[in-house]
């Protein structure tokens, strides 16, 4: 491995190319950080698979203010000192959970698009499990967005079946914790 700049590094694949490896420090956050999160999140949602007009229509509900803050933990994720990824959870409800489980409902991770397939993701992530670990709960929720399922299966998530199309999400997943 070649040591190009502090916490990054080149790896040589077998194809010839190169992946970046990024050190991630993760940080909780603070309402003058809002601004960037949601510059973030906007940049990652336009990468989506879904027609323009439906990522401007939908965009406005997955900003975050600081009326979330007060419901929702959120870390981000930065490289350097810049913020290149965030994630949100919450306890679960128990009617989305397998058999009435508690549970943490993640709400989203979102990663600097230019930074996708650096691990930062898969930080995040560990950083939802964490917090499911140290609350005590019987496992991690997500309601995946269609596209990001492979991510969640790679995490070890579990697809759950729809018993209430009224109610469960198509894309929910679930990760058991571990028993103590």
């Amino acid at each position: 491995m070649k040591l190009l700049a502090p916490g990054l590094t080149l790896i040589w694949q077998s194809d010839m190319t190169y992946m970046k490896q990024t050190k991630v420090s993760l940080h909780s956050v603070d309402k003058k950080m809002l601004d960037d999160i949601n510059a973030l999140i906007e940049a990652a949602i336009m990468t989506w698979d879904l027609p323009e007009r439906v990522k401007r229509l939908t965009l406005p509900s997955y900003r975050y203010s600081e009326q979330d803050m007060l419901h929702l933990e959120m870390v981000i994720a930065r490289v350097d000192l810049t913020i290149a990824g965030v994630a949100a959870w919450e306890e679960a409800d128990s009617n989305d959970t397998p058999d009435s489980k508690t549970g943490l409902l993640l709400h989203g991770i979102y990663v600097d698009p230019d930074l996708h397939k650096t691990g930062i993701g898969t930080r995040l992530f560990q950083a939802a499990e964490e917090a499911m670990q140290e609350k005590g709960l019987d496992g991690l929720l997500v309601k995946a967005q269609s596209g990001a399922e492979a991510f969640f299966e790679k995490q070890g998530m579990s697809r759950l079946p729809v018993d209430d199309p009224s109610r469960h999400y198509a894309n929910r997943y679930w990760k058991p914790g571990n028993p103590d």
